[in-house]
């Protein structure tokens, strides 16, 4: 099979998998694989693996809740949110992405059509917070911890293909930051066993709320 031959045609697992490739190659070659990592995530919601991803979230009856009526906040205003106190969550978040310069609407244009579109959506909406309460930054090995700890939490499929991803890209570019991988993951999976569920939270309606308080009352035990 030649794997550069494009799959659109094909079922999504062998587009996740063009994904997967794709991705690999422009980090052999120093590019940014975000637009591959958006194929692979557009191809996993139309896969029995996310399909298993929203059965396993739906034994929370929270989550089951915010399934059922597709809750999605407004677009966040970073300005406003600028005005929250400063150990705020709200505040916390607007520093944060006006200081990396990343787009609060960056995961905006998934289109809710099921309840394995609606998850993924609501986790692309939510990734940046997930990032603050978690306390994992945002270069690759923090964001395979954040990975691990998802996966402790729900089968997810993205975050496995992320991580399988790194593991090879890593083992093969840069052998000797294999063990900070590795105990990157290792702490993301023991974080995400121990805290409460997060997929449930409705942060938008606690903007307010001190990070410190959030991590205290989700159990987030980030042992470094």
């Amino acid at each position: 099979m030649n794997l550069t031959t494009t799959f659109e045609n094909n079922p999504p697992h062998l587009q996740a998998l063009q994904a997967l490739f794709n991705a690999h190659k422009n980090w052999f070659a120093g590019k940014d694989d975000f637009d591959a990592i958006v194929e692979m995530n557009q191809a996993l919601i139309r896969t029995p693996a996310q399909e298993l991803l929203v059965q396993e979230l739906s034994q929370d009856i929270a989550s089951a809740k915010m399934i059922e009526e597709r809750y999605i906040a407004p677009a966040y205003d970073l300005d406003t949110l600028w005005e929250y106190p400063q150990n705020s969550l709200g505040y916390i978040y607007a520093l944060s992405l006006k200081q990396s310069g990343f787009d609060p609407d960056l995961y905006s244009d998934i289109t809710i059509d099921s309840d394995a579109s609606y998850v993924e959506a609501r986790l692309g909406q939510t990734h940046d917070i997930w990032h603050i309460i978690t306390g994992f930054g945002t270069s690759t090995i923090d964001e395979m911890g954040l990975q691990a700890f998802h996966l402790a939490q729900f089968p997810y499929p993205l975050a496995t293909m992320l991580i399988s991803n790194v593991l090879v890209t890593i083992t093969l570019l840069n052998p000797e930051e294999s063990p900070r991988l590795l105990d990157a993951i290792q702490r993301g999976w023991k974080m995400g066993k121990q805290a409460k569920q997060l997929f449930s939270q409705k942060w938008e309606q606690a903007w307010d709320k001190p990070v410190a308080q959030w991590r205290d009352e989700l159990n987030i035990l980030n042992e470094q």
